[in-house]
Order: structure tokens, then C-alpha cells, then sequence
């Protein structure tokens, strides 16, 4: 009758726990051993005990161990490295293309410019006569073009000041003919006088230049002051009639 299986879990036993780890250590060593000679395998086994002890096996001794792991870390890390090497090999062309393209677009303003024509040939230089012609046309039309469009926008401007213009003397004209009519309203007498014919006298306008009354004032004297003419006979007049109504 077999043995059964044994459950797979931490060995609380420190004492049958040491024992299990060195048998099975010995027993994988073995086999890694084995592997390596029936099948010409390249291998290279490290395990570390839970006291931190180290044990080892390299299939072409203890040397092979470091040459092992330098072909894993160069067979897990190469493609890696590789696709960086490829990336910045495309980055480099790219910046070597843009670098060209530069170049070339400088090259070519100087040539625009009139520069550096020495060491282009008669094909080259027709080829650039043949742009600048290009060019110039081209500027040419389009500097038409917006002078034709300014053109129309100020006659469209124009067109609505000439309206606006209209319409403030369409209602310049009303206002007036409403002022009149009300200027009319006012001064009956005045359109009355004129239709019939008589000559109409201004009215005074300043109130100042009306003649002054006889005033009565007690108390103090009042002096006159002589004027040439006939104003003259009026102060008289005016002195008389006050010493009579004085005296009543």
C-alpha cells in the first residue's frame, strides 16, 4: 500500500522542518545534477536556507553560475535594449531628415532673397526666375483683390450716409413746418396784420427801453437829470404833475 500525499503546508516543527529542507535540498541538487549530464542542459540552481545560507550548483562548476546569468540577463534585457536602440536610431534619421530639410528651406529664402546665386547653374536660375515671377503675380492679385473689396466697402458706407443724410433732412424739414405752424398759433395779430396790408411795428424787445411813468415818492427829493431835446418837456411835464398832485 503507497504512502499517501502530503499536504503542502508551513512546517511548524523547527527540528522536522530543518530536516525536511535538507532533504529535499540534496534531492534537487541531485536532480539538477542529473539533468544536466543525460540532457547537455546549461544549468544553474542558488537557494538560501530561512537563515540566510547560501547553497549553489553550475552545471560546468561554480564559475558557470555568473557566465549563466549573464546569458539570462542578455536574453530576458536584449529585446528591450534592442527596441530602444531602434527607437533612437529612428529618432536620430528623423532628426538628421529634418535637420536636411533645414537646411534646404534656408538655403532656398537666400536664393529668394537674391543671395548665395554664385554656385547655381542657368537651369537652376531660371527655375527661381520662374518662382519670383510666380510670386509677384500672385501678390499682385491678391493686393487687387483687397483693394476692390476696400472699394466696395466704402461705397457701401456710402450708401448709408447718402440715406442717413436723407432721412435727417426729411425730418429737419418736418420739424420746421411744425415750428411754423406753431409760431403761427401764437402770433394771430401778426398774420392777421399782415394780410391786410398795414405795416406791423416791431415790438420791444427789451423792457428797459420803455419810458418811465411819473412815480409819487415821499420823503426826499427827487433830482431829474436834463436831457437835449424833446425829452426835455416830458421831465418838465412829469415835475409839474407831481408838485400839483403834491400840493392837492
Amino acid at each position: 500500500m503507497g504512502r499517501g500525499r502530503v499536504e503542502l503546508k508551513r512546517i511548524e516543527n523547527k527540528i522536522n522542518r530543518q530536516v525536511t529542507f535538507s532533504k529535499r535540498r540534496n534531492g534537487l541538487l541531485k536532480k539538477a545534477y542529473e539533468l544536466s549530464v543525460l540532457c547537455e542542459a546549461e544549468i544553474a540552481l542558488i537557494i538560501f536556507s530561512s537563515r540566510g545560507k547560501l547553497y549553489e550548483f553550475g552545471s560546468a562548476g561554480y564559475s558557470s553560475i555568473t557566465k549563466t546569468l549573464e546569458r539570462y540577463q542578455r536574453v530576458c534585457y536584449t529585446p528591450q535594449d534592442n527596441n530602444l536602440e531602434c527607437e533612437t536610431q529612428s529618432w536620430y534619421q528623423e532628426v538628421s531628415k529634418l535637420k536636411a530639410k533645414f537646411e534646404s528651406l534656408q538655403r532656398t529664402q537666400r536664393h529668394l532673397l537674391g543671395e548665395d546665386l554664385g554656385p547655381l547653374s542657368v537651369k537652376e536660375l531660371q527655375n527661381l526666375e520662374k518662382q519670383l515671377e510666380g510670386a509677384l503675380a500672385q501678390a499682385r492679385q491678391r493686393k487687387t483683390q483687397m483693394m476692390i473689396e476696400q472699394m466696395e466697402d466704402l461705397r457701401r458706407k456710402e450708401r448709408l450716409l447718402g440715406d442717413l443724410n436723407k432721412q435727417l433732412k426729411l425730418k429737419l424739414e418736418a420739424e420746421g413746418q411744425s415750428l411754423k405752424a406753431i409760431q403761427g398759433s401764437w402770433n394771430p395779430t401778426t398774420a392777421t396784420a399782415g394780410n391786410s396790408g398795414f405795416p406791423v411795428h416791431p415790438s420791444q424787445s427789451n423792457p428797459m427801453d420803455c419810458e418811465p411813468e411819473p412815480v409819487l415818492q415821499i420823503g426826499y427829493h427827487h433830482h431829474y437829470v436834463q436831457a437835449e431835446g424833446p425829452s426835455v418837456s416830458k421831465g418838465m411835464a412829469g415835475e409839474s404833475n407831481f408838485i400839483q398832485g403834491w400840493v392837492l
